[in-house]
């Protein structure tokens, strides 16, 4: 059985991620001088509570190669395939890190996919992967799958500024936007791997009415289009999103992540985020 692993910028708790059978490794928020795993070691919850009183933005980090090897170990001693799906090299390191540290087990087949993408678009990446997995496709299978959905997937996010994004490093293409524009409600897309400007609304609730329309205009009334809504510190807002969606898509299930502390720290509290995957070309 292919095994996959995968990280916390997925969203996925490690509840759950136990349950999928699937492998996790975290990111690593730095406040000053300490650092913490954002799997065990500071939630969500914590992390805002800290970031709300700390006087500096504090920093993320990629998991060191070091934290692969207990969970690269096993698998490859019991002979088994491995397949690894991160966030976006442009956004984050992850993927440097597992790929040092698939250098440790040469031979091994291992296989590093950039995703080109972070948050619930990975996290459906994450789960239907596993579930191929578990049906018995091969790695290649699973990598090909995979990379369809890659080419599939959309996720615009609207945050309440930029300042994060900007202070982190993390805005890609939307540094356009910045200069007079730190207080208008940007939504952003994930355009090859970058973070990009879409569009930007005066007010928060023309911003998430644009969300809404974007969604609702081009996402497949299917259950296949797995259309996922993401929240920092918006829980009631995530929750009628998630409800709207379903009701107007006519769709039984729409999942909410509560973006974990490593996303939060570049998008900033109450971000807003929605993801699904366009129907496939004939």
């Amino acid at each position: 059985m292919v095994r996959i692993v995968t990280d916390t910028t997925s969203g996925i708790s490690l509840a759950e991620a136990s349950a999928l059978g699937v492998d996790m490794v975290p990111q690593i928020i730095i406040f000053g001088s300490e650092s913490y795993r954002d799997d065990t070691e500071l939630d969500t919850r914590t992390f805002l509570e800290k970031l709300r009183t700390s006087p500096t933005l504090p920093k993320t980090a990629a998991p060191p190669p070091a934290l692969y090897e207990p969970i690269f170990g096993p698998w490859v001693e019991a002979g088994e395939s491995i397949v690894c799906l991160h966030p976006s090299a442009e956004v984050s390191g992850t993927v440097r890190s597992a790929t040092v540290a698939k250098e440790g087990f040469p031979g091994a087949d291992i296989r590093v996919v950039d995703t080109r993408t972070v948050a619930a678009p990975l996290a459906a990446m994450v789960k239907l992967a596993a579930r191929w997995a578990r049906d018995g496709a091969d790695a290649d299978t699973i990598v090909a799958g995979v990379h369809d959905l890659m080419a599939r997937q959309e996720i615009y996010f609207v945050v309440d500024t930029l300042e994060y994004l900007q202070k982190g490093g993390r805005i890609g293409g939307a540094k356009a936007l910045v200069g007079g524009l730190l207080h208008v409600k940007p939504i952003l897309t994930v355009r090859n791997g970058r973070v990009e400007p879409l569009e930007q609304q005066r007010t928060a609730r023309r911003a998430v009415s644009r969300l809404i329309e974007l969604v609702l205009t081009q996402c497949p009334r299917s259950e296949d289009a797995y259309v996922s809504v993401m929240h920092a510190d918006a829980e009631e807002q995530a929750a009628a999103l998630a409800q709207e969606f379903r009701e107007q898509l006519g769709v039984s299930e729409t999942p909410i992540y509560q973006l974990p502390p490593a996303i939060v720290v570049h998008g900033g509290p109450g971000a807003l985020a929605a993801s699904f995957f366009r129907a496939q070309t004939p």
